[in-house]
């Protein structure tokens, strides 16, 4: 990999602000403030038009009390360790270790208000507030039109080793806790709007959609087991050409103990996905040596089992943050490797 290659996770992260209300902000000498309704494509542009030289746009949304400065970092650990994970075990993507165009990733972090004691009312505070972004607030459509400029704007497929979609550039979400709430909801406004077949994933591009994503990974959501088939039943229509990947682990103490007394019911960072409007893959997470083969990742729904990884407690809300791992970008990396 390249210099300008390895250090795009370290240097080159673009950040998208997000307030109370799921608006944008931009940075100013008096501190953030609301991007006019009028400027928002304009500063959509200027912050994220992706560089011809990048493979893969990767968009992170963190979880729950999480400052912008550890959401900073968080991206860049992860994007850090998928870079050493690839230049270790290049053998294990074929898809992504071609000649003259290595994997070469460009983060986008969704940054939004998440900060709360670490106790049951804050939980229920940050629970509340994620859900009335995603809702009744702006951050569903705003997300969603920011994905739809990515897609929009991924460069020409003339650039890429095959046609693998019409940009020749791949999409990757990941969301952490409650960052996935506003990943899957805004997947889902993209699916309730209204390309052809394509290399890769089983699943077909869909036509006339704001976007199309080629993988969701899922780091220990914070949402009830059921949500795919209660809350968020677009999603097995959506516009997403790979699938839904959604980690759990049973020493998560915050989507387990944390969210069972404040929703009744064990959260998908503790549990793995439930019921769900398609069937549900159930896996392990590998070692970094160990490949993930397409046919194990190839569904719609895919819960991965990382209680023997995500192990290291972290006060209150147990090893809810352990996810920032070799094994999570092996993951990560065997996404984009699949999506070719």
């Amino acid at each position: 990999m390249s210099a300008k290659a390895a250090g795009v996770h370290a240097l080159d992260v673009r950040t998208f602000d997000l307030d109370e209300s799921g608006w944008p902000l931009r940075p100013t000498g008096s501190g953030p403030r609301p991007v006019p309704a009028a400027q928002l494509d304009g500063y959509v542009a200027q912050q994220l038009t992706p560089p011809p030289w990048v493979t893969d746009i990767v968009v992170y949304v963190h979880g729950w009390n999480t400052s912008p400065d550890s959401a900073l970092a968080a991206v860049r650990t992860l994007l850090g360790l998928a870079s050493r994970q690839y230049d270790g075990h290049r053998g294990i993507y074929p898809r992504l270790d071609r000649p003259g165009r290595p994997f070469v990733p460009w983060p986008v972090l969704v940054r939004w208000p998440s900060r709360s004691v670490p106790s049951l009312g804050g939980y229920r505070l940050i629970r509340d507030r994620a859900h009335a972004m995603a809702t009744d607030g702006h951050a569903a459509r705003v997300i969603g039109q920011l994905l739809g400029y990515l897609d929009t704007h991924r460069a020409d497929p003339a650039a890429a080793p095959v046609l693998a979609n019409r940009s020749g550039q791949y999409l990757h979400l990941v969301g952490h806790s409650f960052g996935c709430r506003f990943l899957c909801e805004a997947v889902q406004w993209a699916a309730n709007r209204r390309g052809g077949a394509t290399l890769g994933w089983s699943t077909p591009k869909p036509k006339g959609r704001p976007f199309t994503v080629d993988s969701m990974l899922l780091l220990q959501m914070a949402s009830p087991r059921d949500a795919f088939a209660s809350r968020f039943t677009a999603l097995a229509e959506a516009p997403l050409r790979g699938p839904v990947v959604a980690t759990y682990s049973q020493h998560d103490r915050a989507t387990g103990f944390w969210h069972l007394r404040a929703e009744r019911r064990a959260g998908i960072g503790y549990a793995g996905i439930g019921t769900a409007p398609a069937p549900v893959s159930a896996i392990t997470m590998r070692s970094v040596e160990e490949p993930y083969p397409h046919d194990v990742l190839d569904h719609r729904f895919v819960s991965v089992d990382a209680s023997e990884v995500y192990t290291r407690k972290s006060g209150p809300a147990g090893a809810h943050s352990d996810h920032l791992r070799p094994e999570s970008a092996h993951l990560l990396l065997s996404l984009a490797d699949h999506s070719r």
